[in-house]
């Protein structure tokens, strides 16, 4: 036998078999309890932090920090850029010209956002370049008319690298026979899968100096400057400050207008659904008053044979305390190692199952990606272990101290 007695004492009171069957079997389910509390809030808050990382790198990495535009065509935009580009928070920039319409091919529509873009100063500020299936940027070259598009895109109108495909611009042409849409022929030369939805759906990339010609601008003339900032979050005042510099005819747009309310919304899921796990945590670890109330119960013959012994209420809570901890830190333990496994193989699993049984657990057309992300930090398993052995500390005190105020007279006046 060691010092100090309780600690002894509690830790035997935890592996010893007891008379009543029962006892163990719910201090069992206790410890397995808080395991998978403990477990299963590791992984969905690996999750959301997945959908968060993906949302800045993927999401963001394809849709523009922040832009500065003008309602007319801006003649020298190497000049503008060179002096936006000054500005400590951005780390790139890069011109575009945008046109919303109609891509058909095949009998099938879709609708289109082309974002007209210069290759080389593209690959700057997006991460486009990194996820193309078939093609490349660099096939975007001026008055070919070429186009790339995403997969989904490409799968909706069953085209390929090489096929033809119709760009339906949301303006009329006025004829003498009549008024008729404006059409023009693009032909596909590279497609991508970025695992955005919306990307892979409704965006497409042509050559600047092919759309501005559809604008009917000058083959130098844009619409804009795109940037990439230091900062994600700087956005709105960064590009407030660089249009407040130039005339009237400029204004600045970011990605907090088209999609900080998604941003908000998994934020908001993140704490929410941590909370709600938490509460799941704390009814595992409170599971453990009952047990120890059991417990209590069980050895009241024992609690008063060590106080006719000598030992005192204090070490007789301590006692149950310690049972009451192991129990804690068992499970705590056993549910962060299992769940930190878990959280580094989940996308792989869930994968995997996806191929097996041939469904998307994602709908790209729904979601923003159409995959299951992870990324597991080390704070989070530090917080929620802290979390439930917290509690599970908290949950010991009750049947403890119900245990300190056993009488040996009355605990064994039937013995």
């Amino acid at each position: 036998m060691f010092r100090p007695l309780s600690i002894f004492i509690g830790a035997r009171y935890t592996r010893a078999k007891r008379r009543n069957h029962f006892v163990s079997f719910i201090s069992l389910t206790s410890m397995i309890g808080l395991a998978l509390g403990v477990l299963v809030m590791i992984v969905v808050l690996s999750v959301m932090n997945g959908f968060d990382r993906e949302m800045r790198t993927r999401v963001l990495g394809m849709v523009p920090h922040a832009t500065v535009e003008s309602s007319v065509p801006i003649n020298d935009w190497r000049s503008l850029a060179a002096s936006m580009a000054k500005h400590p928070q951005v780390l790139a920039v890069a011109p575009f010209v945008q046109m919303q319409g109609l891509l058909s091919s095949n009998g099938e529509v879709q609708k289109v956002l082309i974002n007209a873009i210069d290759p080389q100063e593209e690959a700057k500020v997006s991460i486009i370049g990194d996820y193309f299936q078939k093609g490349s940027l660099a096939a975007l070259t001026p008055g070919s008319f070429a186009i790339v598009i995403g997969d989904s895109s490409a799968a909706k109108l069953g085209v390929g690298i090489g096929d033809k495909v119709t760009f339906v611009a949301p303006e009329v042409t006025v004829t003498p026979a009549g008024m008729f849409p404006r059409l023009k022929r693009f032909t596909v030369v590279g497609i991508f899968h970025v695992g955005a939805g919306e990307v892979d759906n409704f965006v497409a990339m042509a050559n600047i100096q092919d759309l501005a010609r559809l604008h009917r601008w000058k083959p130098d003339q844009v619409q804009g400057i795109r940037l990439k900032l230091a900062d994600l979050f700087q956005a709105p005042k960064v590009s407030w400050q660089l249009a407040g510099r130039l005339s009237d005819d400029f204004y600045a747009r970011d990605w907090t207008r088209s999609h900080g309310n998604l941003y908000q919304a998994i934020r908001m899921e993140k704490a929410i659904i941590g909370l709600l796990l938490l509460l799941i945590v704390a009814v595992a670890a409170f599971n453990i008053i009952s047990t120890l109330v059991m417990v209590v119960t069980d050895k009241k013959a024992d609690i008063a044979i060590l106080r006719t012994l000598g030992t005192t209420p204090g070490q007789i809570m301590a006692i149950f305390m310690v049972q009451g901890t192991v129990i804690g830190v068992v499970g705590t333990l056993l549910g962060a190692a299992l769940g930190s496994l878990a959280s580094l193989y989940i996308s792989s699993a869930i994968a995997g199952l996806e191929s097996l049984f041939g469904f998307k657990i994602l709908n790209a057309a729904v979601y923003f990606i159409d995959y299951i992300p992870a990324q597991l930090l080390l704070g989070d398993v530090l917080l929620v272990s802290a979390a439930a052995l917290l509690l599970s500390f908290f949950a010991t005190l009750y049947p403890a101290w119900r245990a300190a105020r056993t009488q040996p007279a009355e605990a064994l006046r039937y013995e």
